[in-house]
């Protein structure tokens, strides 16, 4: 199961499965813990994330060219509700997190010119709602809710930036502060991340073929390294969240990376010795 763009994992316990995306393979993949059993969907288009709904009626999913309720029982169907840039084709969306309160805060980039601050953190309330949060992003990555919902994580990993906002009671955004730059060439892009049962930050770093744990004020914590240098997206699954899943890719490496990387694509999973939080859902 190599994907070109793995992306999305989202652990639902009920089921003892692990979900995520291929997004560049146009595939939705399953992993059952508990029996290695495997399966996947061919899908119409790129999907970019999918969150569990609290009705437990399918899935909420990010799909480049806008939002849609997504079955997989008795098979797959596919019902969109809104597209958020349908007047600018060359946007597309990526990676969201549902917080607390059930609404879903996503991501937009330009699909082609990284170097455009055309990419925007925008939410999508219970009620079907949405609208723009914050805006001049190049890549948005994340985001990852706080321990105690009042902080929202959110990357721009073209920037190699990963930004902090206050949330209020109600879970609306506050000011946007620089949490941690990092150093591109020795730490690599923030990309996907989760928050652990401590409170610590999870982040994979984009071309630097790790995966670390960060306390709230960004101090390194602990480091996970990987034979691939692309790890895209993280969460915690498994029997008592103690498992953190890891996903990657090799999208952007020429053939003999891709040579000297023979598991670059693959789905990792560690036991860091922490445990996560079970995943909010939408609604």
């Amino acid at each position: 199961m190599e994907a070109e763009l793995a992306e999305g994992p989202v652990w639902l316990a009920e089921a003892g499965m692990l979900y995520f995306t291929d997004i560049k393979g146009q595939q939705l993949h399953a992993y059952r813990l508990a029996t290695g059993e495997r399966q996947s969907w061919a899908l119409p288009t790129w999907l970019c994330w999918l969150i569990p709904r609290r009705d437990g009626d399918g899935f909420m999913a990010g799909f480049r060219d806008g939002i849609a309720r997504l079955w997989l029982s008795p098979s797959l169907r596919i019902e969109y509700l809104l597209r958020p840039h349908a007047a600018q084709p060359l946007l597309r969306l990526n990676d969201a997190k549902a917080d607390a309160h059930g609404a879903i805060w996503f991501g937009s980039m330009h699909n082609e010119d990284y170097s455009q601050r055309a990419g925007s953190l925008c939410r999508l309330d219970p009620d079907g709602s949405w609208h723009q949060a914050s805006g001049d992003y190049h890549i948005c990555n994340g985001p990852a809710l706080g321990l105690d919902g009042r902080v929202l994580y959110h990357n721009d990993s073209y920037l190699a930036r990963t930004y902090a906002y206050r949330l209020d009671p109600q879970g609306r955004l506050g000011a946007r502060q620089l949490w941690r730059q990092f150093d591109r060439p020795r730490e690599g892009g923030p990309d996907g991340m989760t928050v652990d049962a401590d409170g610590c930050l999870w982040i994979a770093q984009w071309g630097a073929g790790r995966v670390c744990r960060y306390s709230p004020v960004g101090e390194l914590l602990a480091t996970v390294h990987l034979p691939v240098s692309l790890p895209a997206s993280v969460c915690f699954g498994g029997d008592g969240l103690r498992t953190l899943f890891i996903t990657t890719a090799w999208e952007t490496l020429s053939p003999a990376e891709r040579m000297e990387q023979p598991l670059a694509g693959s789905l990792f999973a560690v036991q860091p010795g922490v445990a996560g939080l079970p995943v909010h859902r939408y609604g």
